[in-house]
């Protein structure tokens, strides 16, 4: 057994044009501060990565080091949710995420410019000394999940081959770089379970690349069970988002969610500590199987504020992590029987 690394936390919700919140350095600072160990880097966000200088120059990868050593930091991943959602879109949600990448691209070039930026995060995630990326695996068949109307026999296989083809070229290129490409499993992905995963892993015959960023707060909302999950996949899951969720259905609306916004949605997410996830059952899970990655606070909460999510999470994190033991509790009964003493228990006889 390993011991989960923690606590750290994912920037992609804090950052904000007001300081402390406006630059690597000043995240730092109020990440350090509040005991986070480690920070989670949305490559998005260029206010605290430039991406393209970070696949380009091992020395801006030392210098941004740096910048996170000087308050007892280090960078857990980097991230590229965004991109990744580019590199497979279905024409009914292209207006909708357009705005992940910059403006004046069509349809084609926002393409052609997400999958050069997951693979720049290839190359930075090896220049910044980390083996585990996180993204996801964008959709071309989400719209597609509800078997109404019936769906043409062969449609869902389409889709995932077509999705595993854009992934391939990318996978290799990260096989180049010693990186996993860790996808979380998430509603509006194709990836959004594991009857999923497996179908995408399938199709890019079982790649090995191919990981999984395991977030809980996903699966509470599809009534999922994310324990036998953790027991199905441990031997992807690279990463880990310590989210927490709720589900409280009613009358009116269960996990479609009735179109509701999320604070009035029986399924939604919370603060860590606010909801429903067995944490000490997932890190008990997590550390049983030999995890040894972080422990990354994801915040997303339509109650609490980011600061104080941040604030308590580092502390539910520090308590939640397993010191993994390195001895049996029983050792001290062992009794030291010899090789032949073995046979004389079992009745061998020569």
């Amino acid at each position: 057994m390993k011991t989960t690394k923690g606590p750290a936390i994912f920037l992609a919700q804090f950052a904000d044009d007001q300081p402390p919140f406006n630059s690597l350095a000043g995240m730092a600072e109020w990440a350090s501060s509040l005991g986070y160990k480690a920070v989670q880097i949305p490559t998005w966000d260029s206010r605290l990565i430039d991406l393209d200088k970070a696949a380009e120059s091992k020395t801006y990868c030392d210098e941004l080091k740096g910048t996170l050593a000087d308050h007892n930091l280090e960078v857990s991943e980097l991230s590229t949710h965004l991109q990744g959602q580019l590199v497979a879109v279905h024409p009914a949600y292209e207006e909708l995420f357009k705005g992940f990448a910059p403006k004046g691209l069509n349809k084609k070039q926002r393409n052609s410019w997400a999958v050069d930026q997951v693979k720049k995060a290839a190359v930075a995630s090896k220049n910044l000394g980390i083996n585990v990326h996180a993204t996801f695996s964008g959709a071309l068949v989400w719209p597609y999940f509800y078997n109404w109307p019936q769906r043409p026999s062969g449609l869902i296989e389409k889709g995932f081959q077509e999705l595993a083809n854009r992934w391939e070229p990318i996978l290799n290129h990260f096989d180049e770089q010693g990186v996993d490409v860790c996808y979380e499993v998430h509603a509006g992905e194709d990836l959004h379970d594991g009857t999923s995963f497996e179908m995408f892993y399938e199709a890019t015959n079982k790649h090995n690349r191919v990981k999984l960023l395991y977030d809980p707060s996903h699966f509470v909302l599809q009534q999922l069970d994310y324990l036998a999950y953790i027991d199905h996949y441990h031997e992807f899951i690279r990463m880990f988002h310590v989210k927490d969720a709720e589900f409280n259905p009613n009358g009116k609306s269960g996990v479609y969610g009735g179109y509701q916004d999320w604070g009035d949605r029986p399924g939604r997410f919370r603060s860590i500590g606010d909801g429903q996830v067995d944490f000490q059952g997932i890190f008990s899970k997590l550390t049983q199987y030999g995890y040894d990655g972080w422990a990354v606070l994801e915040w997303e909460c339509c109650i609490k504020s980011p600061e104080q999510g941040a604030r308590e999470g580092a502390e539910y994190i520090k308590d939640f992590i397993i010191e993994a033991t390195e001895k049996s509790f029983d050792d001290f009964a062992d009794a030291g029987i010899s090789d032949e003493e073995f046979k004389n228990l079992l009745g061998i006889e020569e």
